[in-house]
C-alpha cells in the first residue's frame, strides 16, 4: 500500500489543478521581472554607479526586458485563443 498523502503536482500546492498555481506564478514572475527592471533603470539613472556596474545593470535589464516581452506574448496567444474558442472576434491587443 502506497501513502499519496505528500503528493504534490508540479506546482506544489498538491491540488490536481495545475493551471491554478501556474498562472499565479506565472504573473508574479513577470511583476517581479518588471519592478527589478524599473529598479535597474533607477539605478543607471542615477549616475552614482561606475561604468562596469552599469553595464551588468545594462545587461541585467536586457534579460529582464527579454522575459517580460516573452511573458507578454505568451498571455497575448492565450487571450486570442480563448477569444477564439468562445467565438469573440478577432480583437486588435496592442
Amino acid at each position: 500500500m502506497t501513502d499519496n498523502s505528500n503528493d504534490t503536482n508540479s506546482n506544489g500546492t498538491g491540488s490536481n489543478d495545475t493551471n491554478n498555481g501556474d498562472s499565479k506564478k506565472n504573473d508574479a514572475g513577470f511583476e517581479d521581472a518588471l519592478h527589478e527592471l524599473e529598479e535597474i533603470v533607477k539605478k543607471i539613472e542615477s549616475g552614482e554607479h561606475s561604468l562596469e556596474e552599469n553595464l551588468e545593470f545594462f545587461e541585467r535589464g536586457i534579460a529582464l526586458t527579454r522575459q517580460c516581452s516573452s511573458k507578454l506574448d505568451a498571455a497575448t496567444l492565450r487571450i486570442k485563443k480563448l477569444a477564439g474558442e468562445n467565438g469573440i472576434e478577432e480583437m486588435e491587443i496592442d
